[in-house]
């Protein structure tokens, strides 16, 4: 079809989104580091497999790995931090006093985090072939090749295999079309 060099990021594309989405809110508690699976500048014919936008935020305040094949799209956002909400106390004084909480984690490989999709802190693994509908929060961990969507994103369906027929028959479905203006 010849999609093949337009559908992930080359390398300085890659860099820019990287830099922009990569953040330290608690620096001054932990900083992590943002781990690029090797595998993802391993693929012929492609500077990388992957997308990270510059427009999603990754927190690492705990490091976050991302596996290859991933798309990571714009206004989603990855948190490896959470505030303590317990007590009476200003929270502010509660984080000034005890910091926060944060984690590592993980992003298998050929992920989708649709755009506006939130991970939340307690996610801590993200297995192989996971797609997250646009708009989901999640707030645990799914299995492998599950499609999870809503707020809280639930279990909506499964990536099983599929015949490339299967695709080309889809692809000659007509969706709708705007009419013609003269």
């Amino acid at each position: 079809m010849g999609f093949e060099n337009h559908t992930t990021m080359t390398a300085a594309q890659l860099e820019v989104g990287i830099a922009a989405a990569k953040r330290y809110p608690h620096a001054h508690v932990h900083k992590g580091d943002l781990i690029i699976s090797p595998e993802a500048f391993e693929s012929p014919g492609r500077e990388t497999n992957l997308i990270i936008s510059r427009f999603a935020i990754i927190d690492c305040t705990g490091s976050v790995r991302i596996g290859p094949w991933c798309n990571i799209s714009a206004r989603t956002r990855v948190y490896t931090h959470d505030h303590i909400h317990m007590g009476k106390t200003p929270l502010f004084e509660t984080e000034a006093k005890y910091g926060v909480l944060w984690q590592d984690k993980t992003i298998g490989a050929d992920v989708w985090l649709h755009d506006g999709s939130i991970v939340l802190y307690q996610v801590t693994h993200i297995p192989d072939g996971v797609v997250l509908g646009a708009g989901s929060v999640l707030t645990k961990n799914p299995g492998p090749y599950e499609i999870w969507a809503g707020a809280p994103a639930k279990k909506v369906g499964v990536r099983d295999d599929v015949d490339p027929q299967a695709i080309e028959k889809l692809l000659e479905q007509n969706g709708h079309r705007l009419p013609e203006q003269a």
